[in-house]
């Protein structure tokens, strides 16, 4: 008999599986016992979080013979024949490899004819995003008025690629990463299913690798299984993927805040002569990090036990903010250049070196330890004066590092202002703000989005024309903020949010630069044409 997958095996069979969708799911089910189910839906949303399950089942629901509560039956003739992958009625089409003109023709012949067996011809289309242009174009007389008989269910990841002609004619669901819990929760019932023992410890973690991807959690937690043994702890899932041991991971920060340089040196080599991944150790190490500064501002962590909580404590206990800030601000800058470097373990080591230094010159992180308790206080400059003037120590740093030195050229010599140029923020001054901007941020705290609010708290939000917004950052931004900012899914959650302030589809474009600008030309074309429509006079541009 043939092995089949985890993730296929465990695939949902009907609505109620499908984890961590509730908002979706409760409405198809509620179109499906009212009748009212549309001609075309889209499902966005990322890997692995049941953009096909969810499609699957909605095929087999609205064929079924004898639905239940909005759901399939998957006992009729009709469920058996699509679960067994038979029934030609529903046919499902993989974009990334079907993407041409010709493909989508041979569905537009197909549509005319009425189904075999089953009431609805349905086509599930997915990664709907890499069709081509003449395809999409193709499809769109028969997605705008299709037959009676027949259903679209497109999916994708990238919904920002698809045509706005093509949004416009379906229903949009947006399925969300499934959280922690949610995940935990399913793996739970996944293991036990298939006598698995394994470790609360383990299932966190793999939730945690997962990153919101249901499909990923099986993935590892199949990978774990491949040896043969059913038992599963932390440290197995670690030594799979190639994760340093917190105890390598705390001595290398505790080095960074004791600034011992031996013992950091000797923790990565221990770390690396295991045959752990690199890019792997900054990310746990950045995490880590990322952790202490969280407990020191709020005074708790999940996932972590009680003698790792009591490690963290006394780490937060001896170290500022603006400390673990500025570790954090400078790893996340040595992990985009890492990707650009052919000698990533040079860099890491100098950056190791520089870390445990108590002489390096620090980036200034203003407004960090400040409360109400030090209001109208006097701060002390001596560590600012070390801070802005170039000592002898910092100038032998710089020399020590010429690839550091190299970099900080950079920067500065970017931060100047050439051939005349106005700076970004002198540039955007002559754009209208956002007025809604922090009902914006508001909007994306309350929904979840913590990070993507965080960093966007310094950003300035002007209006580019009526049907755009840009987003700037005048004081810069470093590269882990524009790492976060740059994900498909969060400037698709930006746009989102931006247009439901509007009231109206809105386009968000990040401006890095004055040359992102849009040109003074278009800028005053733009105005012009606006102008045009509110007065209801027809105009066309004669160039």
């Amino acid at each position: 008999m043939s092995y089949t997958a985890l993730y296929r095996k465990f695939r949902p069979l009907n609505f109620s599986e499908i984890v961590g969708q509730e908002h979706i799911t409760r409405t198809l089910k509620n179109q499906i016992i009212a009748g009212r189910v549309g001609h075309a839906y889209l499902f966005n949303g990322g890997r692995g979080t049941g953009k096909t399950s969810a499609a699957k089942v909605l095929a087999r629901a609205v064929n079924c013979l004898n639905p239940q509560d909005g759901e399939p039956c998957n006992e009729c003739e009709i469920c058996k024949a699509a679960l067994s992958g038979s029934l030609t009625d529903i046919v499902e089409m993989d974009a990334a490899s079907n993407n041409s003109v010709e493909d989508i023709r041979s569905i537009r012949e197909e549509v005319n004819f009425l189904p075999t067996l089953a009431k609805y011809r349905v086509y599930i289309i997915d990664e709907v995003h890499m069709l081509s242009t003449g395809a999409f174009n193709a499809l769109l007389k028969t997605l705008e008025e299709p037959p009676a008989h027949v259903k679209f269910i497109l999916a994708t990841t990238e919904p920002q690629k698809l045509p706005a002609t093509i949004l416009s004619r379906c229903q949009r669901f947006d399925f969300k990463k499934i959280s922690n819990a949610d995940i935990v929760r399913r793996l739970e019932y996944v293991t036990k299913e298939s006598n698995i023992e394994i470790t609360e410890e383990a299932l966190n973690l793999i939730a945690i690798l997962s990153e919101g991807a249901m499909r990923d959690a099986l993935s590892i937690l199949e990978r774990c299984l491949q040896d043969g043994e059913t038992n599963i702890d932390e440290d197995k899932i670690k030594d799979l993927v190639g994760i340093p041991k917190l105890t390598y991971i705390h001595a290398i920060v505790k080095s960074f805040l004791e600034y011992n340089v031996e013992e950091a040196i000797k923790s990565v080599d221990a770390v690396l002569n295991e045959g752990k991944d690199l890019n792997n150790l900054l990310w746990e190490i950045i995490k880590y990090v990322k952790d202490i500064l969280v407990y020191k501002a709020t005074g708790k962590l999940e996932i972590y036990s009680q003698d790792e909580l009591e490690d963290i404590k006394k780490l937060a206990d001896r170290v500022s903010k603006k400390r673990l800030l500025y570790i954090i601000t400078d790893l996340s800058k040595l992990e985009n250049d890492m990707k650009w470097s052919s000698q990533k373990s040079i860099l890491f080591q100098v950056e190791i070196i520089k870390l445990c230094s108590e002489n390096i010159i620090e980036t200034p992180v203003q407004n960090v330890d400040k409360d109400s308790s030090n209001k109208g206080k006097t701060v002390d400059n001596s560590r600012q004066n070390e801070t802005s003037a170039p000592s002898s120590a910092g100038i032998a740093n710089s020399t020590a590092n010429p690839m550091q030195g190299a970099t900080n050229k950079a920067a500065s010599a970017s931060a100047k202002i050439d051939d005349g140029k106005p700076s970004l923020a002198q540039a955007i001054s002559g754009y209208g703000e956002v007025k809604g901007w922090r009902n914006i941020l508001d909007e994306l705290r309350q929904n979840g989005k913590i990070m993507l609010y965080s960093n966007l708290l310094k950003a300035k939000a002007i209006e580019l024309n009526d049907m755009a917004i840009g987003i700037s950052f005048p004081e810069g931004i470093n590269a882990f903020g524009k790492s976060i900012l740059e994900k498909p899914e969060n400037i698709n959650e930006l746009a989102r949010t931006v247009s439901m302030e509007y009231g109206k589809d809105m386009k968000v474009r990040i401006i890095e630069s004055v040359d992102s600008l849009p040109k003074k030309e278009e800028k005053k074309e733009n105005e012009i044409e606006n102008m045009a429509g509110s007065l209801d006079i027809p105009l066309n541009i004669i160039e």
